[in-house]
C-alpha cells in the first residue's frame, strides 16, 4: 500500500510482537530524525511506521484550522493527520504511539477522538520530552530560540505569542482533558530530561499528574535536554523502552 506523507512501514527482521509501534516526530522535524528510534524498536520485535507531518502554515494556507473538531490551531490540525493515518493501518489491530515533544498532545488529542467514535486499537504510549502544560510561553520562545534558530529579541518577543496561540488557544490546557477518557489502566511511558529547556519536566507533570485512570511511568534523564535521551544517554533510555515494551511481546 502506498502511503501518503512519506508514510512507511519499517519491517522488524525477527518479529517478536503482534503491536505496532506509530510514531509522530516533532514539531519541525521529519521521519528521518526518529531512525535511532525505529531502530530501536525494530530490535525489539516490533514493526514501526512513520510519516512526515504537515507543520508548515503553508501546509494549511496559513490558516492552521481542523475540519474535524473545529477548532483553529497548528495542534488539532496534526491531530487531524495523526487520527488518518492511524486509520490506515488497518493491517494491524494494535498500536503503541511513539510521540515527541508537543506533538505527543496532538497524538494524545487524535487517540481521544477515536476512542469517542468506538475505535480502541491503541493499547500504550510513549510520550518523549512532552506534552507540557504551564508556562507554554516560555516554551514557544524557547522553540523560537532553539529550534527554530530566531536571534532577534524583538522577533522573538513578538513571535513567542503567535507560536503558542497558532498552536492552540487552549495552550496545551485541553489535553488533561483528553487524558481522562483515556481507558482504566492505560499504560504511559514519561521521558523527560531535566536540563530540557524547552518543556521542563515540571511541565510534564501537569499534562499527567492526578489521572488515576492512567498507569504512568517516568523516566528521567539528569543530564538530558529536549530530545535528546536515545542519542545521548542509550544506556538509560534503551533498557527503559524495552521493559516497558516487553509487556506487549510475545
Amino acid at each position: 500500500m502506498q502511503f501518503p506523507d512519506g508514510g512507511e512501514l519499517f519491517k522488524a527482521a525477527e518479529k517478536k510482537s503482534e503491536h505496532l509501534v506509530f510514531f509522530a516526530h516533532f514539531f519541525k522535524g521529519h521521519k528521518k530524525a526518529l531512525r535511532r528510534h525505529i531502530d530501536l524498536v525494530n530490535e525489539l520485535g516490533f514493526d514501526a511506521y512513520a510519516f512526515n507531518l504537515k507543520d508548515d502554515l503553508k501546509d494549511h494556507k496559513y490558516v492552521p484550522y481542523s475540519q474535524i473538531s473545529k477548532k483553529f490551531g497548528m495542534k488539532h490540525v496534526l491531530a487531524d493527520q495523526i487520527g488518518h493515518h492511524l486509520n490506515l493501518l488497518t493491517d494491524y489491530k494494535t498500536k503503541i504511539i511513539f510521540a515527541f515533544s508537543n506533538v505527543a498532545g496532538c497524538a494524545i488529542e487524535a487517540h481521544t477522538r477515536r476512542l469517542k467514535e468506538g475505535v480502541n486499537d491503541v493499547v500504550a504510549m510513549v510520550c518523549d520530552s512532552g506534552p507540557g502544560a504551564g508556562n507554554f510561553f516560555q516554551s514557544s520562545y524557547m522553540l523560537l530560540q532553539e529550534q527554530i534558530g530566531v536571534e532577534s529579541l524583538p522577533l522573538k518577543l513578538l513571535g513567542t505569542p503567535a507560536v503558542a496561540f497558532g498552536w492552540s488557544p487552549k495552550l496545551n490546557s485541553d489535553i488533561r482533558h483528553d487524558l481522562d477518557s483515556f481507558p482504566e489502566g492505560f499504560p504511559i511511558l514519561s521521558i523527560r530530561g531535566w536540563r530540557d529547556r524547552l518543556i521542563t519536566p515540571m511541565d510534564i507533570d501537569k499534562v499527567f499528574d492526578h489521572h488515576k485512570n492512567l498507569n504512568w511511568k517516568k523516566l528521567s534523564l539528569p543530564e538530558a535536554g529536549h530530545l535528546n535521551g536515545l542519542r545521548d544517554f542509550p544506556s538509560e533510555y534503551k533498557p527503559a523502552v524495552e521493559d516497558f515494551l516487553n509487556q506487549f511481546r510475545h
